[in-house]
């Protein structure tokens, strides 16, 4: 490589460095003008002079910030202010073939630590109803299990019931995300210990739990009911 490629390599690496810190610079400001979804931004050239820079490297930052889905341009307006779809760019990317091991592993544990903890809007706001469509799901299931993983369909159903009685539609999509992910590292062999025979609290065993029981105890059966998987993990 001669002077002239280098120098134009270390431009290139500046330039990135400039837009990366503009990206936050741009986002501070917005923050301090108070802007909210909706809301028109200033155009380029006066953006660049807010912070300093060139429009080159303003018009870059702002196409970050496009592809994250913060601001977006609309007819006879201009830029505007947009509410992002947090959870939009993780499930394109989120594609389990092609994550690392280490990351899998992390997801796997995040669906297990999300459950376990929902206890509380589960009993703030089930309703028999629910209870009685849990129930239905689970009808042909034994009330304990010992070293057994239950298909990925019935997964979907009775846990993505689970889901919908939170009302909280992050936590749903989430589910959406991660059940796939948790049955591709139970297939994959990530995991690689054997699962010791013990009995575990099934689905219905939880359902029960709702029926009768508190979010402590539901957390404490849930907890149990993940058992063979933590068995593979630690």
């Amino acid at each position: 490589m001669d002077f002239t490629d280098l120098n134009g390599e270390l431009q290139l690496q500046e330039q990135a460095t400039l837009v990366d810190k503009t990206e936050t610079d741009m986002l501070h400001f917005f923050h301090q003008q108070q802007y909210k979804a909706g809301d028109v931004i200033p155009k380029e050239v006066e953006l660049a002079t807010q912070l300093g820079v060139s429009r080159t490297v303003i018009r870059e930052a702002l196409l970050r910030l496009r592809m994250r889905g913060m601001v977006e341009t609309r007819k006879k307006r201009g830029t505007v202010i947009t509410n992002p779809d947090l959870l939009s760019l993780m499930e394109k990317s989120l594609y389990p073939g092609i994550l690392d091991d280490a990351t899998l592993r992390d997801i796997f544990e995040l669906r297990m630590v999300l459950e376990i903890g929902m206890g509380d809007l589960l009993f703030e706001r089930i309703t028999q109803r629910d209870i009685d469509e849990l129930y239905a799901i689970v009808a042909n299931e034994p009330v304990n299990t010992e070293a057994m993983l239950f298909d990925t369909q019935q997964e979907i159903r009775f846990h993505g019931k689970l889901y919908e009685i939170t009302g909280n539609q992050t936590l749903k999509r989430f589910q959406r995300m991660l059940l796939p992910v948790f049955e591709y590292v139970h297939k994959s062999g990530i995991l690689k210990k054997q699962i010791q025979p013990k009995k575990f609290v099934s689905h219905r065993g939880l359902v029960d739990t709702l029926q009768h029981g508190t979010p402590e105890s539901f957390r404490s059966a849930m907890r149990n009911h993940f058992e063979n998987h933590f068995q593979r993990i630690f």
